[in-house]
């Protein structure tokens, strides 16, 4: 009885839902990286700090490259599939902007991981907490916008047929990575 009780997380069956699955646990990580970057400032890149980071890095190096990957080449091109002329021109500057986001991100994250990486290995390293925060502030407006416009769209357009394709997809999409559940 009381197993009913605990949330089920969203599966691969239900893509939107795991979409925004996914934005949550990217903010538990951004959360984690916060803390580690308070943590470090006093003990350094002690055993507590490296598993931080490594748990951080492999988030950001799997889980969230799959997140984009599942965005770009699945939700992306379903919605302008959908969407009606009149509003053609507004959703291809979203995804325009969404895209260029991405780019950003990706950037900020290989300049975060090369500070996270000497910080799993143990050796010193900065962490600046100003930075951290940037790079988190990034993802979150990042998220809001998706949680806001993107995926209110995908439910509004996207048929039963763009949902089992989505699906098969980004299941494919992690089976090819050797069975690692990266979202």
């Amino acid at each position: 009885m009381a197993d009913s009780l605990i949330p089920v997380a969203p599966g691969m069956e239900t893509p939107i839902e795991m979409l925004e699955a996914c934005h949550e646990r990217l903010q538990a990580q951004l959360a984690t990286l916060g803390r580690l970057a308070a943590w470090h400032q006093e003990h350094g890149s002690d055993r507590q700090a490296q598993q931080a980071a490594t748990n951080v890095m492999r988030y950001f190096d799997l889980a969230a490259v799959n997140h984009h990957l599942d965005e770009e080449e699945d939700l992306m091109p379903a919605l302008k599939a959908r969407i009606d002329s009149g509003r053609r021109d507004a959703l291809q500057a979203l995804i325009e902007s969404i895209l260029a986001d991405h780019q950003e991100m990706f950037a900020a994250w290989a300049a975060m991981r090369a500070r996270l990486e000497p910080i799993s290995r143990g050796a010193e390293a900065e962490l600046p907490a100003d930075e951290v925060e940037r790079f988190a502030t990034r993802y979150r407006r990042h998220i809001e916008r998706e949680e806001g416009e993107v995926l209110p769209l995908a439910r509004e357009l996207l048929t039963e047929e763009d949902i089992a394709a989505m699906s098969g997809a980004m299941t494919g999409r992690r089976r090819q990575e050797g069975g690692r559940r990266s979202t």
